[in-house]
């Protein structure tokens, strides 16, 4: 269904008189026309808009790659470290201040490469910080090797016999290490992350948030938008959020649902 001018232009005036792009810095994003990141930042910052939280209260903690851009583009304090440890930079900022709300962002390589050794004991200490880990399965900023998500045979510049390494499941790892909040998202599905974001920013203790997202300039073949859109599926109506034991056998067996995979209050 085709949208008319008049139409949109209408709905381009509701955005801007209302407080939703309050949280937007000067900086626009810059990341490539169609990159999932988008929608996990619009899903972000309208669970940010929603819960009322003071932007100077927020401080966005990133790494290195694309994702650790994102605290270029909001409108609160912002840590760009180096590569892999958001995690104890960010753990460091919330014990030297607890009335902060904040905000772990980086990629798979960024998380699960060299910052991988970090998880299990932000885990252990179950630090009350929202680690947002987008995953495209891509090292995106240095043109596209793989990364420790990239499906086996993923081919690229660096790798032109294909990856031959198992690919490493994030949210497996999070409820294996005992995380008390663990909730899996598609980048294309913003409304729905909105809603879950807000429960894990008022969850007491460590979040993670596990974003599945394409890469469309270098993986043409596997996380693509036809490929996710096709595979992810909300959890099944009966599914029990408490239980750990649960979602770590649902999460062995199912690679696709979205939604709060694992919630302990």
């Amino acid at each position: 269904m085709k949208t008319s001018g008049k139409a949109l232009a209408e709905k381009v005036k509701q955005i801007k008189e209302s407080d939703m792009l309050s949280i937007r810095s000067e900086s626009l994003p810059t990341w490539c026309p169609g990159c999932g990141y988008f929608g996990i930042q619009q899903g972000l910052n309208n669970a940010i808009q929603q819960l009322g939280l003071s932007h100077h209260k927020i401080v966005n903690v990133t790494g290195i790659g694309c994702a650790g851009r994102y605290a270029f583009f909001n409108d609160a304090y912002g840590l760009h470290v180096v590569h892999g440890r958001l995690l104890p930079v960010a753990t460091g900022v919330k014990m030297a201040n607890p009335e902060l709300t904040v905000f772990a962002v980086g990629g798979d390589g960024d998380g699960l490469a060299i910052g991988a050794g970090h998880l299990p004991h932000m885990v252990r200490r179950n630090v009350n910080v929202n680690y947002m880990l987008f995953d495209n399965s891509t090292f995106g900023l240095t043109k596209g090797q793989i990364s420790p998500t990239s499906p086996i045979g993923t081919v690229s510049k660096a790798s032109p016999s294909g990856n031959v390494d198992t690919p490493l499941n994030a949210t497996l790892m999070a409820l294996s290490y005992g995380a008390t909040f663990v909730a899996r998202l598609y980048a294309g599905d913003p409304k729905h992350n909105t809603a879950i974001i807000k429960e894990g920013i008022k969850h007491e203790g460590f979040s993670i948030f596990h974003f599945y997202s394409s890469c469309v300039t270098f993986d043409k073949v596997y996380k693509t938008w036809n490929n996710l859109k096709d595979n992810v599926h909300p959890l099944p109506p009966t599914y029990d959020h408490a239980n750990l034991k649960h979602a770590i056998d649902h999460v062995l067996e199912d690679d696709f649902s979205m939604g709060i995979i694992y919630k302990n209050d």
